[in-house]
């Protein structure tokens, strides 16, 4: 018996979604579903979440939960459509109240954005345990990429979100607001203290040189041939190299709409007097 796993790719964000179930319990989760957003029209669109949606109709699944990595920057998320179309949970981490209140602050959205997690089903802390079918799960916290992120750990397979990219890619930027080099290294050795041949997912693959999409390694491989951070990085050694990088990133495209859609598990922010949803522009506040 084994852990069923699908992945599934955004190209549009370099995303990767995944499918997890138990084929004879058929019961699934849904992680890090993406939503298609076209900026420059401001519009939005359900192609993608809608293969999560058939591949769950096709193996005649139950879903049971909709779990999220992290509230990311560089996507959408679809939590709202495939929670309407399917039912299950949406879950994040217990540290999304920390990225609520910084973004509350960032774009002046005052009391239409709850701080307290509630626009969420249920918020995980470290250890906690969540079931897929026949399978326990457990909870990660792996904060530095921002302070929410964690990973669920569930029949050797590791759902990472950002904290690790494939080996030859590294790891994630950590200066968003919230983030810590310093907490991304301690993230990452709790990782690299699970067996060796624990599979790692990552959330994005960006085709370094443009080679072929890759979304899985496992531990061990990370401890030999991560490219920010092996098992013999020191911690002086990470931060310097990744605060250096980071100085050279820009903000990424969707960052804008997605953290406030993200934030809100989904949802748009409220509707103004007209009917129509609007998403505000900082301007002159976020990046260099």
């Amino acid at each position: 018996m084994s852990l069923q796993v699908q992945a599934f790719f955004h190209q549009d964000t370099s995303t990767l979604s995944y499918l997890i179930f138990d084929a004879q319990a058929k019961e699934a989760a849904i992680i890090d579903p993406a939503l298609d957003f076209d900026y420059a029209a401001g519009h939005t669109s359900t192609e993608f979440a809608d293969q999560l949606i058939q591949a769950v109709k096709n193996n005649e699944l139950s879903l049971k939960w909709i779990l999220e990595t992290h509230a990311h920057a560089d996507h959408l998320t679809a939590a709202q459509h495939i929670r309407a179309e399917l039912g299950g949970k949406i879950a994040i981490g217990s540290g999304i109240t920390q990225v609520q209140q910084t973004f509350q602050g960032l774009f002046n959205l005052g009391d239409t954005q709850d701080v307290q997690g509630r626009d969420f089903d249920h918020l995980f802390a470290e250890g906690d345990t969540f079931s897929v079918g026949r399978f326990q799960g457990r909870v990660i916290t792996t904060p530095g990429h921002t302070n929410d992120s964690l990973t669920y750990l569930i029949d050797g397979n590791a759902f990472v979100g950002d904290s690790l990219f494939m080996p030859d890619a590294g790891t994630a930027r950590c200066d968003f607001p919230g983030g810590s080099a310093k907490l991304l290294f301690e993230s990452v050795q709790k990782l690299y203290a699970l067996d060796d041949d624990t599979r790692i997912y990552v959330c994005h693959d960006y085709q370094p040189e443009g080679r072929e999409l890759r979304y899985m390694a496992t531990v061990g491989e990370h401890k030999t041939s991560n490219i920010h951070i092996s098992a013999s990085t020191s911690i002086e050694e990470f931060v310097q190299k990744r605060e250096k990088r980071d100085k050279t990133l820009g903000m990424p495209r969707l960052i804008i709409p997605s953290i406030q859609v993200n934030i809100r598990a989904g949802e748009l922010p409220p509707a103004e007097e007209n009917g129509v949803h609007y998403l505000k522009v900082p301007v002159n506040l976020l990046g260099r």
